[in-house]
């Protein structure tokens, strides 16, 4: 099996795993602990129409601010703290879901620090013949963020290789940003030094950049099929 990185257009068309830390990976695997369904959208307009349909709530950022009249933005603070009878969220986001619109993998996961471990096997159990890790970005740029969350997965990736001796192929990219994300207070220490984590500050979410940094406290994994994030189930 190949494992590869790539940088918003996925190489592979088995299976690929959308990173973007801070924040719609976090904010959407946090979010499957509440709601059945995350159903992403590519525009405010069509956030709201998708609303009314599947009677959701509205979350979505456009340049990290909440998006006004939405319910909430793109948070995962604000989501684990939510509270509501609503089955469904909507979420629009200025990278993550725009992403997620031109992935045309077979499988489509949502990976990130948070569940790293679980995404992996996940992407382990479901590959075939390629494992492609896609950075989201922001609007067309390189993240450090993304990368290094990525080098958590395909260490997570890796482990499982070398516990069931399987035959899995690195990248030499894949296996440069293993080797990044090894040393802990250095992973922390640019994240939060990053572009994305001074924007973020400037608007007063620190805090969401902080909850991003938790490694691995979830199992949850999203799969997006038919315009639709679920709970992926691992095989028993």
């Amino acid at each position: 099996m190949e494992v590869s990185l790539s940088f918003e257009v996925s190489s592979s068309k088995d299976l690929s795993i959308m990173v973007d830390q801070l924040r719609a990976s976090t904010t959407i695997t946090v979010a499957l602990e509440k709601f059945k369904k995350v159903i992403p959208t590519f525009t405010p307009e069509q956030a709201i129409e998708m609303s009314k349909k599947h009677n959701g709530v509205l979350a979505g950022e456009r340049n990290g601010m909440k998006i006004e009249d939405f319910e909430i933005g793109n948070s995962p603070v604000d989501i684990n703290n939510y509270t509501t009878k609503k089955k469904v969220l909507i979420l629009t986001t200025s990278n993550g879901t725009r992403i997620l619109k031109d992935m045309t993998a077979k499988t489509i996961l949502i990976g990130g620090l948070i569940n790293a471990k679980a995404v992996a096997e996940a992407a382990v159990e479901k590959a075939t013949s390629h494992i492609d890790l896609v950075m989201a970005g922001w609007k067309g740029n390189f993240t450090i963020e993304d990368y290094l969350a990525c080098g958590e997965i395909l260490y997570q990736i890796n482990r499982i290789k070398q516990r069931k001796n399987l035959n899995i192929e690195f990248s030499e990219y894949s296996q440069s940003a293993i080797l990044a994300s090894r040393d802990e207070f250095a992973l922390i220490e640019h994240i939060l030094n990053s572009g994305s984590a001074n924007r973020l500050e400037k608007l007063g979410l620190s805090r969401d950049t902080d909850f991003c940094l938790k490694k691995n406290i979830s199992n949850n994994v999203g799969i997006y099929n038919q315009d639709v994030i679920k709970p992926y189930i691992p095989k028993q």
